[in-house]
C-alpha cells in the first residue's frame, strides 16, 4: 500500500478509521489504529455525556472536557498520527475545535453541513489539519474556494463519503434507494474538481474514500480509481479496542442484509442503521415527541422529533438497544466475529496484496 501523506503527515497505511459517536470511537480505538500505521479518529458528537458528571459540568462544558481527556489518554497510549471527527451541525463545533486544537490534535475532520469558518477556528495554528468531509465535487470546490478567498487556507485533504456509509448520509433518500451514484464517480468528481486549486496553489489534495470499504481488494479498487486512502467506520466496530459495549458490537455480527435499512434521522438526514425494536416504534408511530434536553445538534427538529438521537445513540454504545439503535454501514452484516485491531489491520494488508496480484 501507499503511504498517505497529508501535509507533512504521513500514515504508513492509507487508512483513516472513521469517527464514530456518540462513543464508538474513543481513545482506546484510535490509538490502536494509530498505533498500526493508520489514523485513528476520536469522534467528538456527544462525548460528554459518557462522562460521570459530578463537578457540575453543563453539558457543553462536558463536551470539551472529556475530549480533552479522550485526546490526552490516546495521546498517552500512542505517538502516531490522531484526528477528531467533529460535526460542523454541532451547537458546539466552535468551542470543539477550539478545545482539539488546544491539545494539539493532528487533523479535524469535519462534516454534517459545510464547514465554511473552519479554518477562523485555528487562530494562528500551523500543526493541525483540516480535513472537510463532502458527498460531491460541488461541495468540495465550494468550501476550497471559499477558505482561500477568506482565509488564504487550502484545504489539507478531503474526505469523500459515499452512499454506502452508516450514520447521517449527505445524500436524499431517492438517491440511495436508485443506487445510481457509486462511490467512485464521487471520488473521481472531487479529484477533478481540486485539479485546479492543486495547481493554482502548488499544493497537494489528498482525496480519501468513504463508505462501504469493507476489505483490502475493495482499498485496492478505490485507489486504483485514484483515491489517495480510505476512511473505515465499520470494519473497526468489531475489535477488541473499539470502546463500545460488547453488545453493541453483538448487533453487528447478529445482523443480517435485510436488517440494514435507511431511515429518518430527527436531525433531518437519513441514515442508515440496524432496524431493532426501538426503530420499529419509531416507524410505527409508537414513540411520541419529546422535549429536546440538549440540542446538540442545530439542524435537529426538536419540535416534531420522537426521540432524541443523542439519547438513543449515548444508550446504544451502553448496550441498551431497549432505548436505542446501532448506525451501521451497508455491509456491517459481513463481520462474523471479533478480532483485534492488528489481526484487521493484517488482513486488510494481505487482501490488498492479493487483490493487486489479480
Amino acid at each position: 500500500m501507499k503511504k498517505l501523506k497529508i501535509g507533512d503527515l504521513v500514515a504508513k497505511i492509507p487508512v483513516i478509521q472513521g469517527g464514530m459517536g456518540v462513543g464508538i470511537s474513543l481513545s482506546s480505538l484510535a490509538s490502536s489504529v494509530a498505533n498500526e500505521g493508520g489514523i485513528g479518529v476520536i469522534a467528538a458528537a456527544g462525548i460528554g455525556m459518557m462522562r460521570k458528571n459530578d463537578s457540575g459540568l453543563n453539558l457543553r462544558e462536558s463536551n470539551i472536557a472529556a475530549l480533552k481527556e479522550e485526546i490526552r489518554e490516546a495521546r498517552r497510549k500512542t505517538s502516531g498520527i490522531l484526528g477528531v471527527n467533529i460535526m460542523t451541525a454541532l451547537t458546539d463545533f466552535a468551542d470543539m475545535v477550539k478545545a482539539s486544537v488546544e491539545e494539539g490534535i493532528d487533523i479535524i475532520f469535519s462534516g454534517a453541513g459545510l464547514p465554511l469558518n473552519l479554518p477562523q477556528l485555528l487562530n494562528g495554528n500551523k500543526r493541525t489539519k483540516l480535513v472537510p468531509i463532502v458527498s460531491s465535487g460541488r461541495a468540495a470546490g465550494l468550501i476550497s474556494k471559499r477558505w482561500i478567498e477568506k482565509y488564504n487556507y487550502v484545504p489539507d485533504a478531503f474526505v469523500v463519503e459515499g452512499p454506502e456509509a452508516g450514520g447521517h448520509l449527505g445524500f436524499n433518500r431517492e438517491q440511495l434507494e436508485k443506487k445510481e451514484i457509486s462511490l467512485e464517480s464521487i471520488v473521481k468528481d472531487v479529484i477533478e474538481k481540486l485539479k485546479y486549486f492543486e495547481k493554482k496553489y502548488k499544493k497537494k489534495i489528498p482525496v480519501i474514500a468513504a463508505g462501504g470499504i469493507y476489505d483490502g481488494s475493495d482499498i485496492y479498487k478505490i485507489m486504483k480509481a485514484g483515491a489517495a486512502g480510505v476512511q473505515m467506520g465499520t470494519r473497526f466496530v468489531t475489535t477488541e479496542e473499539c470502546d463500545a459495549d460488547i453488545k453493541f458490537k453483538n448487533a453487528y455480527l447478529e445482523c443480517k442484509e435485510e436488517d440494514i435499512v435507511i431511515i429518518d434521522s430527527p436531525v433531518g438526514l437519513p441514515g442508515r442503521a440496524i432496524r431493532n425494536a426501538f426503530i420499529k416504534m419509531v416507524i410505527s408511530g409508537k414513540k411520541q415527541p419529546l422535549k429536546c434536553p440538549f440540542h446538540c445538534i442545530s439542524s435537529c427538529n426538536i419540535t416534531s422529533s420522537p426521540y432524541c438521537i443523542a439519547l438513543a445513540l449515548t444508550n446504544a454504545k451502553n448496550g441498551k438497544f431497549q432505548n436505542g439503535f446501532a448506525f451501521a454501514g451497508s455491509n456491517a452484516y459481513k463481520t462474523d466475529r471479533i478480532i483485534s485491531v492488528k489481526e484487521l489491520f493484517v488482513n486488510l494488508i494481505s487482501e490488498y496484496k492479493l487483490a493487486k496480484k489479480k
